[in-house]
């Protein structure tokens, strides 16, 4: 299947407020317009999983960063600068996203990504891109596409057709940021 054919099939569902299971530059991801509350609402009851609990934001560089957050800490760059394999960051004070998926301490995990049909769904979509594991809360993370369970693949409104042989993907780094340059590892 062409890259720009699935960009433009995942581009038209995610415009009209669906959500889709993606390739992302770590594991296979389900998402959606991070700024469509009720899109996000769809992902937590797919995943059976709490509200209260976030999830990560892509987003395809600076400018999308600076849209998503007022303050960036400069030791947030130099993480991503320095970084060998992919690296979220959770941040304070985000903005210009959906309320529901903001943590209760008003920060939001975000990814910057470069991986070709990602950068270029959000490039089309001008906003950040929702990005949570392929599996219901609880459940291991899928480490390949053919991992994932029937009900993930028929709970989304488009599966995107590419890097389905891919496997042994690791999910990212997290690290947390905090405004008053506390550095936080939660997950290597």
């Amino acid at each position: 299947m062409d890259v720009n054919t699935e960009i433009h099939n995942a581009f038209e569902v995610i415009k009209n407020g669906g959500i889709i299971l993606y390739p992302t530059d770590t594991v296979w991801g389900i998402g959606c317009d991070a700024t469509n509350e009720e899109a996000i609402k769809k992902i937590f009851a797919l995943k059976q999983r709490e509200e209260s609990k976030s999830m990560i934001v892509l987003v395809n560089g600076e400018r999308m960063m600076h849209q998503v957050f007022n303050e960036i800490p400069e030791v947030a760059w130099q993480i991503l600068d320095y970084s060998e394999k992919p690296t979220t960051l959770i941040l304070d004070k985000p903005k210009n996203v959906a309320k529901n998926i903001i943590a209760e301490d008003n920060s939001l995990a975000v990814r910057m990504v470069t991986e070709p049909f990602c950068y270029k769904l959000m490039e089309r979509m001008k906003k950040p891109l929702v990005s949570t594991s392929a599996n219901i809360s609880g459940m291991p993370t899928p480490q390949s596409f053919k991992e994932i369970s029937s009900e993930i693949l028929k709970g989304v409104d488009y599966v995107v057709n590419l890097n389905r042989e891919k496997s042994n993907a690791k999910p990212s780094t997290i690290i947390k940021l905090g405004l008053d340059s506390q550095v936080k590892i939660i997950r290597k």
